[in-house]
């Protein structure tokens, strides 16, 4: 084993926190801006994360980082976080469909492409039975974060990513449980258990995870529902502790915590809890950060030194995996369920590997395995050149399958959502007791041009309204209006609300922006003031 890789960890002093910090906030900077270069180029960000972590290391700025069991252990951290992420983000209707074959390909798939590549390892590269499998196993698990980064701008039906997302969530478990049996098998060869025991081993964990999981999910959400604060941020930490807690219990009792904690976060994602979008926000936020600090991470422990060795068998396991491998793992798990050929060869192509290989490529340093060294540099590589080969084109491979939809509906949280980039505003209306509001009908509130009122939530029923619809006490209304229109439109509600539907027919004394000398109201609260009583009544039904 390389010496950069036994190096003993030193304490971490006070003394070193200032330039830490300093480090830590412009790395995160940088990596903000890099999502933008990331949209531009067609790059999966990811790419621009390792290169960070590169330029910082030893052949960047020097910092010298070599703790691979730091590293691993660091890296499992963040996949928690992302698997949380993921399963909170993910709406069960969306991927209903797309289950079943996800789960094969998940694990029958994953089995025939550790077989087609580790035999084609053993032949082309002429590396042991045991090497050849661990490497094939090691690049076995894709990244959807990765697939939907590129394609952030192609209208994918969803079937599909449905089936990405899946994928995605169900293969990091099995495969974290092949690749750390094989690395224990080829670090003590004479404790190998036989290959029909070490199947039956990983179906017990992945279905104890999975009972654990749903358990901790559904359990953990009746509870906070319960005990839930008028705090939309801490009820969020309480969420996403959840699915730290299910890998946690899982991990504890030998079963696989991978899976418990996405589908944990998958019940969770789906529940009727309070505060959803401040939920799903902070999941998003902890994702970034996790994927951000994991990658930079993995770009500090490479060693460009020593991949240029590893460049043809990369590109050429890379070429087998990429043309043979997932094409054939894809034909055997979709054709059983009437997968049309077209999303069989997208869903081949869009095979991506990420962060999930290049933490698993650790797992022989940490367990001992004796020569296997070369396998991160190797993985490292693989993941960089095939990123680079796959991702540009992956939009013009969609386009030409026919794959795409001409609409795109995306799932808007208002408070995660940067509606800057679309023009766009929400504000929110609470009719209130005294208002004058009551009694107007939607048309009657003349709003200017670009905005219109796209909500109406009355007695904790929604519905859309038309323009002959009457406006009641403790209304809410949803209002969507471009940017430059906003301030009349908060002009014109807080005047209708003053002096009712006849509002603006006769000019007014106040200055523009204000009513009463007080400022516009801020987005999301109501027209009156907050001491204003409101009239605590059954609401009349919609008109």
């Amino acid at each position: 084993m390389p010496e950069r890789f036994l190096a003993a960890p030193t304490a971490f002093t006070l003394h070193e926190l200032t330039p830490a910090l300093l480090i830590g906030s412009v790395v995160l900077l940088v990596s903000v801006a890099a999502v933008r270069l990331s949209v531009k180029s067609g790059l999966p960000s990811l790419l621009l994360y390792l290169a960070i972590g590169l330029l910082l290391g030893e052949a960047g700025l020097g910092i010298e980082f070599d703790s691979a069991e730091l590293t691993q252990v660091l890296g499992y951290t963040a996949l928690v976080l992302i698997l949380a992420e993921g399963g909170i983000s993910t709406r069960w209707d969306g991927i209903r469909a797309a289950v079943a074959p996800a789960a094969v390909l998940a694990t029958v798939g994953v089995a025939v492409s550790v077989a087609v590549t580790g035999v084609a390892a053993h032949y082309l590269l002429h590396l042991s039975w045991t090497a050849a499998l661990l490497v094939g196993a090691i690049l076995s698990s894709t990244d959807a974060a990765a697939v939907f980064s590129v394609l952030r701008r192609v209208p994918l039906p969803r079937r599909l990513t449905g089936m990405l997302e899946a994928e995605s969530g169900f293969n990091d478990a099995p495969v974290v449980l092949l690749v750390t049996a094989l690395a224990t098998q080829a670090a003590h060869p004479e404790r190998a258990d036989p290959w029909w025991l070490l199947v039956l081993q990983a179906a017990g964990e992945l279905a104890g995870g999975a009972v654990l999981g749903r358990a901790v999910g559904w359990l953990g959400g009746r509870y906070l529902r319960r005990v839930a604060t008028g705090s939309s941020g801490l009820f969020s930490i309480g969420v996403i502790s959840l699915t730290v807690l299910a890998y946690g219990v899982a991990a504890a009792v030998h079963t696989s915590g991978f899976i418990a904690c996405y589908l944990a976060a998958l019940v969770l994602g789906n529940m009727a809890l309070p505060h959803r979008p401040a939920v799903q926000g902070f999941a998003t936020a902890v994702g970034w950060l996790a994927q951000i600090g994991l990658f930079v991470l993995l770009g500090l422990l490479a060693s460009p030194s020593g991949m240029g060795g590893q460049v043809i068998p990369a590109i050429v396991i890379g070429l087998v995996l990429l043309l043979v491998a997932r094409p054939v793992s894809v034909l055997v798990s979709m054709t059983p369920f009437r997968v049309a050929w077209r999303d069989q060869a997208f869903l081949s192509w869009a095979g991506l590997r990420g962060a999930v290989p290049v933490v698993l490529a650790t797992v022989p340093l940490t367990v001992g395995a004796p020569e296997l060294d070369w396998i991160f540099d190797l993985v490292f590589v693989l993941v960089v050149v095939f990123t680079l080969v796959q991702g540009p084109v992956l939009p013009w491979v969609a386009r030409r399958l026919g794959v795409t939809e001409s609409y795109q509906s995306i799932d808007l949280a208002v408070e995660s959502t940067p509606l800057e980039e679309l023009g766009a505003e929400v504000i929110q209306v609470t009719v209130g007791s005294q208002s004058r509001l009551h009694g107007v009908e939607v048309f009657e509130l003349r709003l200017p041009a670009g905005a219109n009122v796209t909500l109406v939530v009355r007695g904790g029923s929604g519905f859309v309204p038309q323009g002959s619809t009457v406006i009641r006490r403790d209304d809410r209304l949803l209002i969507v209006t471009t940017a430059e229109t906003k301030g009349r439109v908060e002009r014109r509600l807080r005047a209708v609300s003053q002096r009712g539907r006849l509002a603006g027919w006769a000019a007014s004394e106040e200055a523009p922006g204000e009513v009463g000398g007080r400022p516009l109201a801020q987005l999301g609260r109501s027209l009156l003031p907050p001491a204003m009583p409101r009239l605590r009544r059954r609401p009349s039904p919609p008109s």
